[in-house]
């Protein structure tokens, strides 16, 4: 039998196999293992973490965390408590931007409502943290440490 295409058409077979095994394949969790050691501060403050990632060009880091029990939770947004993060290889310290007009890039309502997400922008001049290093984020008395930027 001929084939319009050469030998491409009997490689497919295994080629279609070899994709249908990878997809079934269980996938990495990325943010695992930097989490679980921060898992133990955030449980106490009645949050989840949900990642940590670069922001607009690498200038910014978006710290994204998930309220679980908003009584617990009220210290995230507690005006008197300025979170920093620090960056563990050098220990920089980088703090959240308060531009004049729009005031502190961290979301701070009135009242914390359960299941929903909030943020926190920290500042990364210079694009000094890159994507693989792990910080330390202090909020008041709380630290969640070993988060790994992504």
């Amino acid at each position: 039998m001929k084939f319009p295409f050469g030998r491409i058409r009997p490689m497919s077979g295994a080629l279609l196999f070899l994709l249908l095994l990878l997809a079934c394949a269980p996938q990495p969790r990325l943010n695992e293992d930097s989490n679980s050691a921060a898992a133990g501060p955030a449980a106490a403050l009645g949050i989840e973490i949900v990642g940590l990632h670069l922001s607009s060009g690498g200038y910014m880091l978006d710290f994204r965390y998930k309220v679980r029990d908003a009584a617990r939770a009220a210290p995230m947004i507690d005006h008197a408590l300025i979170p920093y993060l620090i960056h563990e290889e050098s220990g920089a310290k980088f703090a959240v931007p308060a531009p004049v007009k729009v005031g502190p890039m961290r979301q701070m309502p009135r009242q914390l409502e359960a299941g929903r997400q909030y943020f926190i922008f920290f500042a990364n001049p210079g694009r000094f943290v890159k994507a693989g290093d792990f910080v330390t984020i202090v909020h008041g008395s709380y630290r969640f440490e070993h988060l790994r930027v992504e």
